[in-house]
């Protein structure tokens, strides 16, 4: 068929050699000695070795191809005895597969040199850095924690990853813990049957059965609550699931991508997150880097928003003038790559047309954060005095609600300030205005 094999005994003998050198498709039969061709794609897939893989065998049935064709990402299955024709078209098609993987991956490593991967955008070291982690745990099955503060583009890296992987013909499921009821949260991660609780009407599949053999995105991983942290552990360390009010373990294969912006390592000695889990999510760990220590890919971040922006608003703003992008490179960006797109999508609806001007930027633009147009609180305002003998609760609800104050009632910042989770804010929030015998304000002030 003008190919040249290279044999191997069984799978032991096959992996040592494909170790030594590469090849462009594997044949492999399913019974054989010590390794058999199971336990040689299973090898394979958490390799993140992506040569396609043709498998042979005198017992085939539908469920048995697709099984291997499926969960053990299997090129093809062939029944013995096999036809020559249909191996030699088989063999050419899955060497075209092997050859145009090949070229993606060629075409990705150039595109990270320019400084663009996949969606991300940026030539600065610390986004090269980035890159290169990224492609370093894209073809394997690896648990990935990606760290950052909020906004830096956390679930965009899982997006690459997730297209860069094996996977990316499968599904790419993102979920945000710090946004679900915790009531809800196992039956969103797990599934449920009908009539397991009230509102259960019918049965659900929850988000790992919805990403099999896909990425599952967990974001602000560090809000779960500690009793749905055990279960996930559980499902990861077996993967299994069981629904809510179900009896039947189901079977996933899912890479799970865990993020957030919280120092975990505060959340552990606060016991609101579990030690163990957090070393089975950290694998490999990315840390995004926030704008203001990459302003240097600035004006490619915002070109490339300029293009989607007048795609969105069916705009035709041709570009940023220079000044304008000088005072975006001289400013602070604290809600990072996020701010910086709602700063332009606003600019670009004002422009609507030709060059994007410094007049078309938030009026007061250029200070630490763009707040809604309210006066400045006074210094001494924004000062604590403590008077000896009160409680430490007394004191460190005083403390919070002028952080409160100090934000404009922007609670998440005000968490970060505070060094503690947004949910558990609210908590607080919530007792105190209850000791009060008040009902929480509502925000008078632009919240990120």
């Amino acid at each position: 068929m003008g190919h040249t094999p290279e044999t191997a005994f069984d799978g032991d003998d096959a992996l040592e050699k494909l170790g030594s050198a590469p090849v462009d498709v594997i044949i492999t039969d399913l019974m054989m000695p010590r390794v058999d061709g199971f336990q040689l794609l299973r090898t394979l897939l958490e390799r993140g070795d992506l040569t396609p893989t043709i498998v042979l065998t005198g017992f085939g049935s539908i469920d048995q191809a697709i099984s291997i064709v499926h969960d053990l990402h299997a090129f093809w299955f062939l029944e013995k005895p096999v036809q020559p024709g249909v191996l030699a078209t088989l063999l050419d098609r899955a060497i075209r597969h092997s050859n145009l993987v090949k070229q993606n991956e060629r075409l990705q490593r150039q595109l990270g040199y320019q400084g663009f991967l996949v969606d991300l955008v940026g030539t600065s070291a610390p986004m090269r850095h980035v890159y290169s982690m990224i492609q370093q745990v894209a073809s394997s099955s690896a648990s990935v924690l990606i760290t950052g503060e909020s906004g830096t583009g956390k679930e965009m890296v899982a997006s690459a990853i997730h297209r860069l992987s094996p996977r990316v013909d499968r599904p790419f499921v993102a979920v945000n813990c710090a946004a679900i009821p915790e009531t809800l949260i196992e039956s969103e991660l797990f599934g449920h049957e009908k009539g397991s609780f009230t509102d259960a009407l019918e049965r659900r599949p929850g988000c790992f059965e919805q990403a099999h053999q896909g990425t599952l995105l967990l974001d602000e991983i560090g809000e779960m609550p500690l009793g749905t942290q055990a279960k996930l552990l559980r499902v990861l360390e077996e993967s299994t699931v069981r629904r809510l009010g179900g009896a039947a373990e189901i079977p996933v294969d899912v890479r799970v991508i865990a993020a957030t912006n919280r120092p975990l390592e505060t959340a552990i000695k606060e016991k609101s997150l579990r030690e163990d889990l957090f070393y089975r999510l950290n694998v490999f760990h990315i840390a995004l880097p926030p704008l203001r220590h990459r302003k240097e890919d600035i004006p490619a971040l915002a070109e490339a928003m300029l293009a989607e922006l007048n795609r969105k608003h069916d705009c035709r703003a041709s570009d940023l003038d220079p000044e304008t992008v000088q005072t975006l490179m001289s400013y602070a960006w604290p809600g990072n790559i996020r701010e910086l797109r709602n700063i332009l999508e606003r600019a670009v609806i004002v422009a609507h047309e030709g060059s994007v001007l410094p007049k078309h930027l938030p009026r007061g633009f250029g200070s630490s954060v763009v707040e809604a147009e309210t006066p400045a609180i006074p210094e001494r305002e924004l000062s604590l005095n403590i008077q000896a003998g009160s409680e430490l609760r007394e004191i460190e609800n005083a403390y919070i609600l002028l952080t409160l104050r100090l934000t404009r009632n922007n609670k998440r910042r005000a968490a970060e300030i505070l060094g503690i989770s947004v949910r558990t804010l609210h908590n607080r929030l919530g007792q105190i205005h209850a000791e009060a015998g008040e009902t929480e304000p509502e925000a008078h002030a632009v919240q990120r």
